[in-house]
């Protein structure tokens, strides 16, 4: 029988597994025999528009090694291009809003495999990331950029534990001033939706066209709370006071002996009334 022909795809290739995510192999140093497998894909959300994840220039990562930093990681997809900014997280998601708190405000990281997020400056770094073949490992530590591991790990991290007060103070104060102006920022912002859209007599409140795009705000904080207090005070109102039957029944009762008493004094009102008329003309 005549060989086949057909030519086996090279080795040299990248290997696109089924959910579109390229396979990328890990090899901790050069004469390391085992290697860990990395799962990148280009991340495309069209639900998360944030500015700090483009969609043509961020490369979203699976099963990082817990000995990968930030660092790490940069300088591995460095040689795909110039990376912009590196995101580990325990699970993928948006991105946290609100000011990035230093280490000694935030919880202790879990330890375990993570997801990541690379930012590239350039679109053309994702396809090279993607394009590399996956026979050919990506070294995480070399003579340049060692990687620390075990009892020289637990050593930088038992030195890195002990907080210089100096330091802390710095920190701190840093962090109230950055959340003095977002109070100021946000209270000036309050003041300016309260200006634009006050409510009259009525209750109505004036909707302003924004920009294309954008869902409309008819309603600021403030006219939100007094629409709120209205809510609960006509829920009130309407509360059933009576929920039991023998308490309507009694209410009933009560109601039908107040009209009697009222319907006796009216008739002795009348009576008094006109045995004081002065004028009688039979």
């Amino acid at each position: 029988m005549a060989p086949s022909k057909r030519k086996h795809a090279s080795s040299s290739e990248a290997c696109v597994i089924p959910g579109g995510f390229t396979v990328l192999s890990l090899q901790f140093s050069s004469d390391s025999v085992a290697q860990h497998k990395l799962y990148v894909k280009e991340h495309k959300v069209r639900a998360e528009k944030s500015s700090h994840r483009p969609l043509d220039r961020t490369l979203f990562l699976l099963n990082i090694p817990p000995y990968c930093s930030e660092d790490v990681v940069k300088e591995l997809f460095s040689q795909f291009g110039c990376v912009q900014s590196v995101e580990l997280r325990d699970h993928p998601g948006s991105q946290q809003s609100g000011p990035k708190l230093s280490r000694f405000f935030r919880p202790a990281e879990k330890q375990g495999f993570k997801v990541g997020y690379i930012v590239f400056q350039n679109s053309s770094s994702v396809t090279a990331a993607k394009s590399h073949p996956h026979n050919v490992p990506l070294i995480i530590s070399t003579e340049q950029h060692p990687v620390k591991t075990g009892v020289q790990k637990w050593i930088e991290q038992y030195t890195r534990s002990f907080i210089q007060p100096d330091k802390l103070q710095q920190i701190v104060d840093s962090f109230m001033v950055d959340y003095d102006k977002r109070k100021e920022e946000e209270t000036e912002r309050q003041r300016k939706e309260a200006e634009q859209q006050q409510e009259d007599e009525e209750g109505w409140v004036k909707v302003t066209k924004g920009h294309k795009g954008t869902k409309a705000r008819p309603h600021s904080e403030a006219a939100n709370q007094r629409t709120l207090q209205k809510e609960m005070r006509k829920k009130k109102r309407k509360e059933l006071m009576n929920f039991y039957t023998w308490q309507h029944r009694n209410t009933q009762k009560e109601h039908i002996a107040e009209l009697r008493k009222k319907f006796e004094e009216d008739k002795q009102r009348i009576a008094l009334l006109r045995a004081q008329r002065k004028f009688k003309p039979y």
